[in-house]
């Protein structure tokens, strides 16, 4: 497959075949990542292997995802890390600023480049993944689970390992949707966005499993109706990222 259709051909999985990954695989797997672009090099991220099955399962259920950490073949916790460039700023006798909205945002992008080279080696060699948003459901309890430290927060979890099924991919956005050309078009979306409707409505209805009357505009509406995880401002500060 070329680098072009695996990148096409994505899609989560949620139930694996419970095959373990082999150490030297999730090794190489964090090397590869590794080589991601980092702002200003800073390589902002620290992932904890979760191999222990009491710290595997209570992650689960703090994230609200116990199903698939069951079958998977390796699970991670991906975090935003400061305290390691912490650490390099007092062997130099400096206090760094980690304290900025401007350095979260760095931090973030930098574990979402990283997590994203991880995927793609991950799925180069066969295996399946699903990123899990719901560490940020407890992630005062995670951080207790894990021993994080102040200036290290998770983002996000991940389950990787052989699907027992390939799903089909979902369709995304008409490109036209995405792509600006010299400027920010808001007029063009009322008549893409009922077309995306139409598409998605076709792949929900069409698909292999779990199928159902649903469209994305109403499923965004439904999710973004209300401000959601607003613990997360007040635990970020508890980490030391107490910004103005």
């Amino acid at each position: 497959m070329s680098t072009k259709d695996l990148l096409r051909s994505h899609t989560s999985v949620r139930k694996y075949t419970g095959e373990a990954i082999p150490k030297e695989t999730v090794v190489d797997l964090i090397q590869t990542a590794q080589m991601a672009a980092s702002s200003h090099f800073v390589q902002a991220y620290s992932v904890i292997w979760v191999t222990d099955e009491e710290k595997k399962q209570k992650l689960g259920e703090l994230s609200k995802n116990d199903f698939q950490f069951k079958t998977a073949g390796a699970s991670f916790l991906f975090c935003v890390d400061f305290k390691r460039l912490q650490a390099a700023g007092q062997k130099q006798g400096v206090d760094i600023v980690a304290d900025s909205a401007e350095n979260v945002l760095v931090g973030v992008a930098d574990v979402g480049i990283f997590a994203q080279n991880f995927v793609i080696a991950a799925e180069a060699a066969g295996y399946g993944i699903c990123y899990i948003g719901g560490a940020r459901n407890n992630p005062e309890e995670i951080s207790e689970l894990f021993n994080l430290p102040d200036y290290v927060f998770p983002l996000f979890a991940m389950t990787i390992g052989t699907p027992t099924k390939r799903n089909e991919t979902k369709p995304r956005l008409p490109v036209e949707a995405v792509l600006h050309e010299n400027g920010y078009d808001v007029e063009k979306y009322d008549s893409l966005l009922d077309q995306y409707d139409g598409t998605m409505e076709e792949y929900y209805a069409s698909r292999s499993s779990n199928q159902k009357m649903a469209n994305w505009t109403k499923q965004m509406a439904d999710f973004l109706v209300e401000q959601r995880r607003p613990h997360m401002k007040e635990f970020l500060a508890s980490k030391g990222f107490n910004w103005k």
